[in-house]
């Protein structure tokens, strides 16, 4: 414990952009870099072994980055700065930093042996320094870059599905390694369980942009994962009522026409929505709104069926309806259908549902819920006003191109998503 003291304590520190967090054997800095700020934490390290530097890119990528929010980045070139100065695994003292973390650590050998993992467990200044820095930060995910095995490692103790969808990400298998001692993953997983650390093996000789940039997007897509999670367990499911509207064989069948017409898709089920689209009935009850809904008419407009429809309808008192499953698209924003999911309030105006506090606040509470639960971005909640300029906006009717709706205008989006 005396040897951490002489190092200031990391969460004094936690509001810089960069931080110093220890020096290494031969006093070199090391340093990490936040980006972003939030409650879920991914910590990345370029690299520990001083001739295995290629992930050193991807933490360089990774520092121009706009992590999803309520992620925070910790970003570490390296933790062994003196090993990369002269060529070695080893640090300047001949230790492989990788075999002297705490746990199931076991002695043996001579220093600048391959593995040799130091007099004793963390004895090397770089180890506690992570030590520190991992107790302070306390992050959901860190990502270890070593070479040069082409693989990720599924880590003992690391969540495998974070580490199957990393390997997918990046085109690497994901693969179980032996099981060494005094590994810096190990200590992580086994200090602080329901964390996940794992090892990312890349090719051997430096990584290529292209690459760099698939690795640093696998990161940003595994933090925005955990804040997806985390957002889960901050926004419960509201109380929703079911209210279902028919939708049999039939409407599947026109919804897959309707698909393939207007985006090329030979389905009727919604798969990953992206975005959460907000509208108002022009009607004064849900009654009416449910009514239009389960008709199946042809729409006035494009006089094509299935008619128009929404997932959820919120009444004026509050209540919650929702008429069709979340597994199927729905007929509510030309050019979003396919990605969307669609949210009618009853009522005639944006300036009605927003000065209706019941209403407001249960629209706020789904639209949280939906955003957890299928990991949607704040800014890719809009209102049918704004279906245009939204990135996922797509249609192959030249004359759709450009047709939208005026309800939930732009300003008024503005003021609910910042309620969001």
């Amino acid at each position: 414990m005396a040897a951490d003291a002489t190092v200031p304590r990391v969460h004094a520190l936690l509001a810089a952009a960069a931080l110093l967090f220890g020096h290494s054997a031969d006093d070199r800095p090391l340093s990490a870099t936040r980006v972003g700020e939030g409650p879920v934490k991914v910590l990345v390290v370029g690299a520990i072994h001083g001739n295995e530097t290629a992930g050193r890119a991807v933490v360089r990528r990774l520092r121009r980055a706009r992590p999803a929010p309520g992620v925070e980045l910790w970003l570490v070139d390296s933790v062994n700065p003196d090993g990369i100065r002269d060529g070695t695994r080893q640090n300047a003292r001949g230790v492989d930093l990788n075999r002297n973390f705490g746990h199931r650590w076991r002695g043996g050998g001579r220093p600048f042996d391959t593995f040799f993992p130091g007099r004793r467990a963390v004895s090397e200044p770089e180890s506690r320094a992570v030590r520190r820095l991992v107790r302070q930060i306390r992050p959901a995910v860190t990502v270890w870059y070593h070479q040069q095995l082409r693989l990720v490692n599924l880590s003992a103790g690391a969540d495998a599905r974070i580490v199957r969808r990393y390997a997918r990400a990046v085109g690497l298998p994901a693969r179980i390694l032996p099981n060494y001692r005094g590994t810096a993953t190990s200590w992580q997983n086994h200090r602080y369980p329901g964390t996940s650390s794992f090892v990312v093996e890349l090719p051997a000789g430096p990584l290529p942009a292209r690459a760099a940039k698939r690795h640093a997007g696998a990161v940003l897509a595994a933090g925005e994962a955990e804040a997806a999670g985390f957002a889960a367990a901050a926004a419960p499911r509201p109380r929703i009522v079911w209210r279902g509207i028919p939708f049999g064989s039939t409407r599947r069948a026109q919804m897959r026409g309707y698909a393939r017409r207007h985006y090329g898709l030979g389905r009727a089920t919604l798969r990953d929505p992206k975005v959460i689209v907000e509208h108002f009935t022009g009607s004064a009850t849900f009654a009416s709104a449910f009514n239009t809904f389960a008709a199946n008419a042809p729409d006035v407009e494009l006089h094509e069926r299935p008619g128009v429809c929404a997932h959820f309808v919120v009444d004026r008192d509050g209540t919650i309806y929702q008429l069709v499953s979340l597994r199927l698209m729905c007929r509510h924003t030309v050019g979003l259908n396919d990605v969307a999911i669609g949210i009618e309030h009853v009522g005639f105006s944006d300036a009605e549902i927003l000065g209706r506090p019941a209403q407001l606040r249960a629209s706020l509470r789904l639209t949280r819920w939906l955003q957890a639960r299928h990991g949607i971005r704040r800014r890719n909640v809009i209102g049918h006003a704004e279906s245009l300029s939204s990135p996922y906006h797509h249609e192959r009717v030249a004359h759709l191109r450009t047709q939208t709706h005026g309800d939930f205008a732009r300003a008024t989006m503005r003021r609910y998503r910042g309620r969001l």
